[in-house]
């Protein structure tokens, strides 16, 4: 017999005054309640329904305080629901996931503030989460979600949502800079904060969250009831909220595709605007000043190069000259930022830069360090993605050169498999795809891509096997054919998967009389990843050019939450990378 009861009423003051009195759990207990206007379903690719989700211990008196509430008001629907083994440490953690997954499905806006979900543990957690597994499917066939766990824990609106529960090390960061930022806005000083971590350590996870942590502030009713025990909640107090007054914010992200995605999460959050969502670009031709400007992946910001196309070469000259006086070819599109605004928050990871054309390491380096110098410096260690642990990228960054070679180790519980087959290779991420979803191809940029203008050609011929390139910039991972496709760097960067088949293909080889891993320029063909910079006077020789590729090749070697498979053309390079990475 299912433990918990969900009660359905209406969002009326009669409904409420005549449900309190018919059970003390009512006035008198922990409980969660889900608050909606689904019975006015009017959602559109314009106007989504909305939804909030709350925890309380008098459920009757909470609800008439949302009644009184002017934002809560037009909802007509509440669901509550109550267990008599529930405590209030279980109704926090079930309100966030509720959150969570109401965010992640899509089909409402929700409602709730941002001031601080966690990954707390009480006892016997692991059995309430079953419960909370129940507690969806009840939900979900009343209609409240729209999609099941696994559709929606796989969806970018789940995975880039502002409501996810932080790491501690995540909760400190914004905790930090929260603190640092609020003071430079009561001095009028500015600032350059650094939040520094790598791959799958949640650093955009850290950027979105910490916008929709602002926007909530300022626009927070100082009579509104909050619950003290959030973590951020003291910054909801007044004093700061008037700080945030009339606040510009923006998110700069490089990549198109991760860009896109993220601009669908902001259109379904109250508060965000995709517009709030721009590239360098963008930021360098308007003329409005910012307050603040969070830049996600800001190694992949640009120095002046050659651009993919004339309009850009002439936008940055352009943007140059308008925001310095003149064309200095020495300024960077993060000099534009910092022009463009009073504070940013700069989210790095140097081993994810993957063109020649990304801000050089040395200068990497030196705002690192000055953000450390100036106590701005915010460290992400605890891996979100991969279920491996923070060994694992430092495993794979080893194996591929760029540090000291580890000794062979073994990862409990995640798949890494060599494959020397790759059509069993693309079988068995078929066959984890259809168990799990979100299991996808990729490959190093060894092959030249043809399908681009030719739909009908092939690009990678290997092994018996025929396959093209992704068939799409954005939003790869999701778009119809991604199964039957192999995605590059461009597409998969910043994304998660649970599993992930890796080619490595011949540009990177193994020499076997050095004993390292060598660049093969010929056999590498994003033209813009090995182009020389003649703007300023700069030529890239083979060992630069292997620096990119290996880290194009790590990246794509930590996109797998559950697992990474891996096939080597170079026969030199596999039975090497077989003594680290186990045989299928």
């Amino acid at each position: 017999m299912t433990p918990f009861d969900i009660t359905g009423l209406d969002f009326t003051l009669g409904a409420v005054n005549r449900w309190a009195p018919l059970n003390q759990r009512n006035i008198n207990w922990p409980v969660v309640y889900v608050l909606d206007d689904a019975t006015t379903r009017r959602s559109t690719k314009e106007r989504l329904n909305d939804v909030y989700v709350g925890e309380s211990l008098n459920a009757a008196a909470r609800m008439r305080q949302h009644l009184a509430s002017p934002e809560k008001r037009h909802l007509s629907k509440i669901r509550v629901i109550v267990d008599e083994t529930f405590n209030k440490s279980v109704c926090l953690d079930l309100e966030s996931y509720l959150i969570r997954m109401l965010a992640g499905d899509g089909a409402y806006r929700v409602l709730n503030r941002n001031d601080g979900i966690t990954e707390s543990d009480y006892y016997d957690r692991g059995r309430y989460r079953d419960t909370f597994r129940e507690v969806f499917d009840q939900l979900k066939r009343d209609g409240v979600f729209t999609r099941t766990i696994p559709e929606i824990e796989n969806s970018d609106l789940f995975k880039l949502s502002p409501f996810k529960a932080l790491t501690q090390d995540q909760a400190i960061a914004v905790e930090g800079i929260l603190e640092g930022f609020f003071d430079d806005l009561r001095s009028g000083s500015g600032s350059t904060v650094v939040v520094q971590g790598e791959p799958g350590t949640g650093k955009t996870v850290v950027g979105i969250y910490m916008i929709k942590l602002l926007i909530d502030i300022a626009n927070t009713v100082p009579a509104e009831d909050l619950d003290s025990d959030s973590i951020f909640s003291e910054f909801f107090l007044e004093g700061y909220r008037e700080l945030l007054d009339g606040i510009r914010i923006g998110l700069v992200v490089p990549q198109q595709s991760l860009r896109e995605s993220i601009k669908k999460v902001f259109r379904k959050t109250p508060g965000l605007n995709p517009d709030m969502v721009m590239t360098a670009f963008d930021v360098g031709a308007t003329d409005r000043h910012f307050d603040l400007l969070i830049v996600d992946e800001a190694h992949r910001l640009n120095q002046r190069a050659n651009q993919s196309s004339g309009v850009q070469n002439k936008k940055f000259k352009d943007i140059t000259e308008q925001l310095f006086g003149t064309d200095d070819i020495t300024k960077t599109q993060l000099d534009w930022i910092t022009a463009k605004s009073t504070h940013q928050i700069l989210l790095v990871d140097a081993a994810q830069s993957v063109r020649p054309a990304d801000l050089p390491p040395e200068l990497i380096a030196e705002v690192v360090s000055a953000a450390r110098t100036s106590n701005r410096h915010y460290p992400l260690a605890t891996q979100m993605r991969v279920q491996a642990g923070s060994d694992y990228v430092g495993y794979i960054r080893s194996i591929l050169g760029t540090t000291d070679l580890p000794n062979t180790a073994t990862f409990d519980g995640y798949a890494l498999k060599m494959f020397r087959s790759l059509p069993a290779m693309q079988a068995e991420i078929r066959r984890r795809d259809a168990e799990m979803g979100l299991s996808r191809m990729l490959a190093g940029f060894a092959w030249k891509w043809a399908s681009k203008n030719d739909k009908s050609a092939y690009d990678i011929e290997l092994d018996g096997l025929r396959l093209q390139w992704n068939s799409t910039d954005v939003d790869w991972v999701a778009s119809p054919n991604s199964l039957e496709e192999v995605g590059s760097i461009h597409t998969i960067q910043g994304y998660d998967l649970n599993y992930a088949g890796v080619i490595i293909g011949r540009d990177l080889r193994y020499d076997t009389a050095t004993k390292t891993i060598i660049f093969d320029k010929d056999s590498y063909f994003d033209t813009k990843g090995k182009e020389n910079n003649p703007v300023r006077g700069k030529k890239y020789t083979d060992d630069d050019l292997l620096r990119f590729v290996t880290n194009i090749y790590a990246v794509l070697l930590t996109r797998g939450i559950l697992g990474t498979y891996v096939y080597v053309v170079d026969p030199d390079l596999r039975e090497y990378l077989s003594k680290f990475i186990p045989s299928a």
